[in-house]
């Protein structure tokens, strides 16, 4: 990519214009703001999916407490053409591209002239994802990142999702768009939004008194050396009570497992599949409803549904260190309260969903409470097994650091073992979790 400091206009393709047009609504005094372009573009082989990234000085807010900042805003996951090179075209009611752009507020420091270009490979980095998954962004997401994002020092190395307090949702020629923002967080922050909720944890963000988590707006600063949890006390107790009330929204990641129907191997591998998995809730009547898309999950070339059901006898799990860590959290905030948790490999078609009784659309029940469905395996947690787990599972969530790797961890009555390895016996990734 490189800093196009050019004072011309881009083009007005036909998905472009409404954006742009958004975006001169907030910033009329900046036409034509410092961008990040790619070099290449995307459809003539380039490596980076956004045109680019547009970079306007925004004032802030004093009377909000909202300080001066860099605004970053990409172009490219939307669909900008109209004429099918990059994305699908549709029409002017449903989601243009993937239906998002990003944005992300970094906190000007004093005397700063010009915005860093850290951001925008970020983006670019976010966006890359998107494209080779297919995964889309929401408010209320967050990214586990496990590195400063700037490369420093700094606290900031996981991210949260919200939607843009300015741009909102823009009609354009290609559908809508949505504008969603990347908001730096700690990893406490990051690991509150994993027990409890993305949602919640921002709104906490924002109402930090003085502003110290970057206001109603959430700016970003990466010089920031306390967590939500230290500017405020009061949010722990606002956490524990959200988790014990609302569950957890968390319903899976992305993350580094396997499976075996021998619960007696203790081998890293597992079920390895050829295309990637998909699964969608959908909430009705007060009970939750898992269904899977047979066209993205099937293990196979056949559909999912024409797929046999595989009852097993006994299952051995095995989940990278920091998956595993989940586990407990997906007890307490998810099959606690009725619902369900999927854990999908980052490698392959693996997926992992633990389901409570209540959970309907299912494969497993009370007499067969481990099915498989070519490379996917559900398991069936009801109140007593979900305690059973929770004894022996605790200390992944509340000490990992302490634990001695690998470690088994067997129920025999259950038939079931699982097993945690550090995460260097995996490939690295980043944990998108959603």
């Amino acid at each position: 990519m490189m800093v196009d400091s050019d004072s011309s206009s881009p083009p007005l393709l036909p998905g472009l214009e409404a954006l742009l047009f958004a975006c001169s609504r907030i910033y009329p005094d900046q036409p034509n703001p410092l961008q990040v372009t790619a070099l290449i573009k995307y459809w003539l082989g380039g490596p980076d999916p956004l045109d680019y990234i547009s970079m306007y000085s925004n004032p802030g807010n004093p009377q909000l407490g909202i300080p001066p900042h860099w605004h970053y805003i990409s172009f490219g996951l939307s669909d900008l053409h109209g004429d099918g090179r990059v994305h699908e075209s549709r029409s002017v009611d449903e989601r243009s591209g993937y239906g998002f752009e990003l944005t992300f507020r970094l906190k000007r420091e004093i005397g700063e002239t010009a915005p860093p270009t850290w951001p925008a490979n970020l983006l670019q980095s976010l966006a890359k994802y998107v494209f080779s998954s297919g995964n889309i962004f929401c408010a209320g997401d967050h990214i586990s990142w496990n590195a400063a994002l700037d490369g420093s020092e700094s606290l900031i190395q996981h991210m949260l999702i919200d939607n843009d307090p300015q741009l909102g949702t823009v009609n354009t020629a290609c559908g809508t768009v949505d504008f969603i923002q990347i908001v730096g967080a700690t990893y406490e922050e990051m690991k509150a939004a994993q027990k409890w909720n993305g949602k919640g944890v921002l709104e906490l963000l924002k109402n930090v008194p003085n502003s110290g988590c970057g206001g109603l707006w959430l700016v970003t600063d990466m010089r920031r050396g306390e967590t939500l949890f230290q500017l405020d006390p009061n949010a722990i107790q606002l956490v524990e009570t959200g988790i014990e009330t609302d569950g957890s929204n968390l319903s899976g990641v992305t993350a580094s497992c396997s499976w075996t129907e021998n619960c007696e191997i203790k081998a890293y591998g597992g079920f390895d599949g050829s295309k990637e998995y998909e699964d969608t809730v959908q909430c009705g009547s007060g009970k939750e409803n898992l269904t899977c898309d047979g066209q993205s999950f099937d293990g196979g070339l056949e559909s999912k549904e024409l797929m046999p059901n595989k009852v097993l006898e006994s299952l051995h799990l095995t989940f990278n260190l920091e998956s595993g860590s989940l586990l407990p959290l997906a007890l307490r905030g998810r099959l606690k309260h009725g619902r369900h948790f999927t854990i999908k490999s980052a490698t392959n078609a693996t997926a992992i969903t633990f389901v409570a009784e209540s959970v309907s659309g299912t494969f497993v029940d009370t007499d067969k409470p481990y099915v498989s469905r070519g490379s996917w395996v559900q398991i069936l947690v009801n109140e007593e097994l979900a305690n059973q787990l929770l004894e022996k599972l605790q200390p992944l969530a509340n000490n990992p650091e302490q634990i001695a790797l690998p470690i088994t961890y067997t129920w025999e009555d259950r038939k079931l073992s699982i097993t945690i390895v550090s995460d260097d016996k995996y490939p690295d990734f980043n944990n998108i979790d959603s």
